[in-house]
């Protein structure tokens, strides 16, 4: 909901939103992409995102040994062939099972995708490889919530640590400066500490306590203490959003979003700040939705945001997927071979 309601001003200053939509700027859906809480890239490599991370798991089930990152990007090719490209090598995309998500249509259609992510994706020579480019741009963090929340339900196997580096390994397949990645692992330890109970100040400090033993972690973390110093300063919100930066690139959209929901007095208030500035609205809005979305649930989103959002049908399906996968019993020991088939159509573990 936060991409949806950031879409129509992404590429809009904070004093053009202002002159639109009035002094509040934007606080309801407005036409993008030919729609009504239409969403973005940004929600779409979210989904591949969970898709890829739960046909990992079926993966294990079926054929005993699995790799996160190598599922994952495999899921982000299938992706980059929904914006009607391909890899530039000869990668298979499993046509002959594309499993669920690839086959909703809505998901194919172009939603102002970053140039990285393509550039990146369709370079890539083999699953899993990190990215031969040196951009921090904020689309390796703005997709990888999930991993917080697939971390969770497996926590007796995946450490805070095990959470921060797959983060980090998923944002770093399309982006390769360390601060492009390490913000990734910095979202998916806040979002599995925030979904096991921490307040956001307790879960911050889990995260940055692992980001200080990173190399080149210092652009990241000075992002983030500027977002907690600028939230108990009192500076009006604008202006210290305005300070935080633009969010195109990875540190300034985690700053942002990590200042708005420390601030916000409830969910819609925090998703309204983050898109209400010069630079990625949609991005900002997203990552704000991530977290307070964590922190207070979908009780806590507005009715006239959640009823009209595109695909909202299918990204509960993912999410109630994502909480469920734990407890499929399926693979080659289990007895149900309807499950099986069933869940192997649904999620193909490749």
């Amino acid at each position: 909901m936060g991409d949806a309601l950031g879409a129509p001003v992404e590429f809009m200053k904070r004093a053009e939103i202002l002159h639109r939509f009035g002094p509040k700027g934007i606080t309801q859906y407005a036409p993008a992409y030919g729609g009504l809480g239409t969403i973005t890239d940004d929600t779409q490599m979210t989904l591949f995102t969970a898709e890829g991370l739960i046909r990992g798991w079926v993966r294990g089930c079926f054929k005993g040994i699995t790799n996160y990152s190598r599922i994952t990007a495999h899921a982000y090719l299938r992706w980059l062939q929904t914006q009607g490209e391909r890899p530039t090598c000869d990668i298979d995309f499993g046509t002959d099972e594309p499993g669920w998500l690839f086959q909703q249509r809505q998901l194919h259609s172009r939603r102002a995708p970053g140039n990285t992510c393509l550039s990146a994706l369709r370079a890539m020579s083999s699953l899993g490889e990190p990215a031969r480019n040196n951009s921090k741009g904020c689309g390796g963090v703005m997709r990888v919530a999930p991993v917080g929340l697939f971390a969770w339900r497996m926590r007796q196997y995946e450490s805070p640590q095990d959470t921060f580096r797959l983060g980090t390994e998923l944002a770093a397949l399309t982006h390769g400066h360390p601060t492009g990645a390490l913000t990734g692992g910095v979202l998916a330890v806040l979002i599995l500490a925030l979904s096991d109970g921490a307040s956001l100040r307790e879960a911050l400090a889990a995260a940055k306590l692992i980001l200080r033993a990173e190399p080149h972690h210092e652009e990241t973390l000075r992002a983030i203490e500027m977002a907690e110093e600028l939230a108990d300063s009192g500076l009006p919100h604008e202006e210290a959003i305005a300070r935080l930066g633009q969010g195109w690139v990875a540190e300034e959209a985690l700053s942002i979003s990590i200042y708005c929901a420390l601030v916000a007095r409830n969910f819609k208030d925090g998703v309204i700040l983050a898109v209400n500035h010069d630079g990625d609205s949609d991005s900002t809005g997203a990552i704000v939705g991530n977290l307070l979305g964590t922190m207070h649930g979908v009780k806590a989103i507005p009715a006239e945001w959640l009823e009209p959002l595109e695909l909202r049908d299918v990204i509960a399906e993912l999410a109630e997927d994502l909480y469920a996968f734990k407890d499929w019993a399926i693979g080659e020991y289990s007895d149900n071979e309807e499950l099986n088939q069933r869940i192997w159509r649904k999620y193909p573990g490749f």
